[in-house]
């Protein structure tokens, strides 16, 4: 069970900030396929955002975002990866190789989505599993 951290500077600070990391990460995750960043960087900076909401405001905190949504964000992002990835191969490719996934279309323009779509199921999938690491943690692994 956590308690609330009893901080109104705190609490007003967390508000403020929270977004902003959270849009921040959101850039970083969808910029990934041609600057630095990416989904591991940005899904770290997601998870870290739901941290400094649980420790702030400890149970407030999960109706926002329940303890579930952690594996299941994880789940969801792994099994997109695993789709994207495999869809290659169905075609008689590589995994991860992109332009096979529509044959005839521009191989440039497939590869820049296929990362783009990489880089965001790799976020989602570290944003939940950080998350539920964090939430296992502190729970005693007993829900």
């Amino acid at each position: 069970m956590t308690s609330r951290f009893d901080s109104l500077f705190l609490e007003v600070v967390v508000k403020a900030m929270v977004p902003l990391i959270q849009v921040f990460a959101f850039y970083v995750i969808t910029h990934g396929h041609y600057s630095p960043g990416g989904g591991f960087q940005g899904g770290v900076m997601l998870a870290a955002s739901i941290i400094i909401l649980r420790v702030t405001f400890g149970e407030e905190s999960y109706h926002r975002f329940p303890r579930e949504a952690g594996i299941v964000l994880a789940g969801v992002g792994a099994l997109a990866f695993a789709v994207l990835g495999f869809a290659s191969v169905i075609f008689g490719g590589n995994f991860l190789e992109y332009p096979l996934v529509v044959p005839g279309a521009d191989p440039v323009v497939l590869r820049y989505w296929g990362i783009f779509f990489a880089e965001v199921f790799i976020g989602f999938l570290v944003w939940g599993a950080l998350v539920a690491i964090y939430d296992a943690l502190e729970t005693g692994g007993v829900e």
